[in-house]
C-alpha cells in the first residue's frame, strides 16, 4: 500500500508509529457505543464557558445541538446565552451535569487552565466526549492524570490546538522525515510579548466582587484569596505596560496573539487595554498568574511548538528544562520576559535534540548563520504552496492588510498584500515569516503561526521545492483555510464513531506535559532534570510542588 512512497519518508523508520494514535485513527470508542445508529445523528453539546473563546468553538458547533451551558460570570456568558435561548443555563458546572447530564453526549470545556481537569474529569465520569481548549492543564502531573482519565473512560477527546488540523503541519512533519534537512538537533521558536499585563509586585486591596460573578467556584481547586478588580497603582501599571510594548500580543511571525478562552473569563490578547480587559485578574489575565495559567507556554507555545512536538516526536523523552533567562520577575505572575531551553533524549533514528523557546521578543531570536531574514523569507508566489492563505479572526489571510475602501466584505487582497513581509515594530529589526526555525544538518525548515505556515529556508530553497508524497491524513475541511473549525469538525467526527481526533489526549496530554514543564523552570535558576517514568524533577524536589500543586479541600482528583 506504501509503493508510492519515497524510500526517505522511513527516514526515521519505525518511530513513525507514534505519529497516530494506537490502534490508528478510529480507534476510540464513541457514540456507536452509546447506540446511535447512524454518525449523521446530531450530538448534544454543552459548553463549560459561554462566552470568549467558548462561545466562538460552540458556534463552530451550530450543524450539532447546543442544549446546555454554564457560566461562573453570567455577564460573560452573555454571548452565549443570547445565541442559545433555548440551552439550559447554570453557573455550576456540576449542577448542570447533574441535572442535564442525561440530555448530553460532548461537552466543550474553555475555562482558565487551572480548572481544566476538574472539570473534564467529571463529564468523562459520565462518558461524555471532550473537546478541551489548549493547554490541556497547567501542571505536568495533571496532564498526564487527564491522559489516563481519558483511556479510562474511553471518551473522544480533543485539545484545542487547531493548527495541528491545517495541512501546513502535517506538510511540515512530512518534509522532516523525508530527511530534506537531514538529523535535526536543534529547534528555536518564539511568540511576542504576552496580550495581558504580568510582572506586578503587588496585589490590589480586595473590591466588591461583582454580582454576576461566582468568585469561589472561578477559584475552584486554587487557594483562596480576595477578589481584586485592581487600583491605581495597578492602572498605572497597566498604562506603562502599554506604552512600553505597543505590539503586546503578537508573537514573531504569527498571528495576533492573546486570545483565548476562560469560562465567563476570556478577552483577547493584545490592543488597548481597558479596566473591563484587565481587571487584575479578569477577564483574561489569569493566564499570566502561577496559580490560575500557564503563561505563554500554554497560550502560544502550545501553538507554535505543536509541529516541533509531532514531527521530532518529543513527547515522552524529556531530559531537562532550564530557564536560561528572564526578566521583569514577579512573585506571583509569569517573567515579562523568558528564554526556556529544553533537552530531548534520542527518539529511535532520531539524534538527542534542543529545543529553545524565547517569549516576549521583537524581532526573530535566531536565523540560519549568515542568512538574513530578508533571505531566509519566502519568495512571494513562488514554490509550493499548502493549502489555503490561513485565515485570522477576522476572516483575512493572518498578515494580510484589511480589504482595500469599496471591496466586497470578505474579499481577499491581492497576492502580493497575502504574502507581504512581517516587520518588526520600529527598532526590532525584519522578520524572516517564521516563529519556528528548525536546524537540520542539510538545512532548516521554518513554520508559522499555529503550524499553518511551512517552508524551507533560504526563500530560494522553497521556490525550487518539490512537496514529497502526502504520508499523514489530513483533516475533515482543512482544505478550506478555517483550521478551527477542521479541528472542532475533526472531534465531532470522532464522537459519532469515526476517526480518532487528531490531538487526542492520549497524543495533548503528553505534549502539554512537557510543555508546561517550561512554567515550573522558570521558578528556578539551573537545570531540572526530568524523571519521566515517575514524572518528577530528581535533582530539586522543592521544583515538584510546581509539578503537582495542591488543591483545596473538596477538590481532589481521583480516577
Amino acid at each position: 500500500m506504501f509503493e508510492h512512497l519515497s524510500r526517505r519518508h522511513f527516514f526515521f523508520g519505525s518511530l513513525l508509529a507514534g505519529t497516530i494514535p494506537s490502534g490508528g485513527f478510529g480507534s476510540v470508542p464513541s457514540l456507536s457505543r452509546l447506540g446511535y445508529k447512524s454518525p449523521n445523528e446530531k450530538l448534544n453539546i454543552a459548553g463549560i464557558g459561554a462566552g470568549g473563546q467558548p462561545f466562538a468553538d460552540l458556534r463552530l458547533c451550530e450543524p450539532e445541538n447546543i442544549v446546555a451551558l454554564a457560566d461562573v460570570d453570567w455577564q460573560r456568558g452573555a454571548a452565549g446565552f443570547s445565541r442559545w435561548p433555548n440551552a439550559a443555563k447554570f453557573k455550576d458546572y456540576r449542577q448542570m451535569l447533574d441535572k442535564e447530564g442525561r440530555n448530553i453526549d460532548a461537552v466543550l470545556i474553555g475555562t482558565p487552565d487551572h480548572t481544566h481537569a476538574h472539570c473534564a474529569l467529571a463529564c468523562m465520569q459520565l462518558g461524555k466526549h471532550i473537546y478541551m481548549e489548549k493547554p490541556l492543564s497547567r501542571t505536568p502531573w495533571e496532564a498526564r492524570f487527564l491522559a489516563q482519565a481519558a483511556a479510562k473512560y474511553k471518551v473522544a477527546t480533543q485539545m484545542g490546538n487547531q493548527g495541528y488540523s491545517h495541512d501546513a503541519t502535517r506538510v511540515a512533519c512530512e518534509i522532516l522525515w523525508s530527511g530534506e534537512i537531514g538529523e535535526v538537533r536543534e529547534v528555536h521558536a518564539w511568540t511576542g510579548r504576552a496580550g495581558w499585563p504580568q510582572g506586578m509586585q503587588k496585589i490590589p486591596a480586595a473590591s466588591a466582587v461583582p454580582d454576576t460573578l461566582d468568585w469561589d467556584l472561578w477559584l475552584g481547586c486554587a487557594p483562596h484569596r480576595p477578589f481584586t478588580a485592581g487600583d491605581a497603582d495597578y492602572d498605572a501599571f497597566v498604562a506603562n505596560w502599554r506604552s512600553a510594548s505597543p505590539f503586546a500580543g503578537s508573537p514573531g511571525g504569527g498571528p495576533g496573539g492573546g486570545a483565548g478562552a476562560a469560562g465567563g473569563a476570556a478577552g483577547a490578547g493584545g490592543g488597548a487595554p481597558s479596566r473591563p480587559q484587565f481587571g487584575f485578574y479578569l477577564p483574561f489575565n489569569w493566564r499570566g498568574f502561577f496559580d490560575f495559567g500557564s503563561g505563554l507556554f500554554g497560550d502560544w507555545g502550545v501553538h507554535i511548538l505543536g509541529p516541533a512536538n509531532w514531527a521530532l516526536q518529543l513527547s515522552g523523552h524529556l531530559v531537562s528544562v532550564e530557564c536560561v533567562k528572564k526578566e521583569g520577575t514577579s512573585p506571583f505572575t509569569y517573567p515579562d520576559r523568558a528564554v526556556v531551553k529544553y533537552e530531548f533524549a534520542a527518539r529511535g533514528n532520531m539524534p538527542p535534540v534542543t529545543v529553545y523557546w524565547y517569549d516576549n521578543v521583537q524581532a526573530d531570536p535566531y536565523l540560519p548563520p549568515g542568512m538574513t531574514a530578508e533571505q531566509a523569507r519566502k519568495i512571494p508566489n513562488e514554490g509550493p504552496q499548502v493549502g489555503p492563505p490561513p485565515r485570522s479572526f477576522a476572516g483575512r489571510p493572518q498578515g494580510a492588510a484589511p480589504p482595500a475602501a469599496g471591496a466586497a466584505p470578505g474579499a481577499a487582497p491581492p497576492a502580493a498584500a497575502q504574502q507581504a513581509p512581517r516587520t518588526g515594530p520600529p527598532g526590532g529589526g525584519a522578520r524572516s515569516g517564521y516563529n519556528c526555525i528548525f536546524v537540520g544538518s542539510k538545512g532548516h525548515l521554518g513554520t508559522s503561526g499555529r503550524g499553518e505556515g511551512v517552508g524551507l529556508l533560504p526563500g530560494s530553497r522553497w521556490a525550487e521545492y518539490k512537496l514529497p508524497a502526502a504520508y499523514l491524513s489530513r483533516s475533515p475541511g482543512a482544505s478550506t483555510g478555517d483550521n478551527h473549525s477542521a479541528h472542532v469538525r475533526d472531534w465531532i467526527r470522532a464522537c459519532k464513531g469515526g476517526s480518532a481526533a487528531c490531538s487526542e489526549f492520549s497524543l495533548a496530554a503528553p505534549f502539554t506535559e512537557w510543555l508546561v514543564a517550561g512554567a515550573v523552570a522558570v521558578h528556578y535558576n539551573g537545570k531540572l532534570l526530568w524523571d519521566q517514568a515517575k514524572g518528577e524533577f530528581t535533582n530539586n524536589r522543592e521544583a515538584n510542588r510546581w509539578v503537582k500543586t495542591p488543591y483545596r479541600k473538596g477538590w481532589a482528583l481521583k480516577l
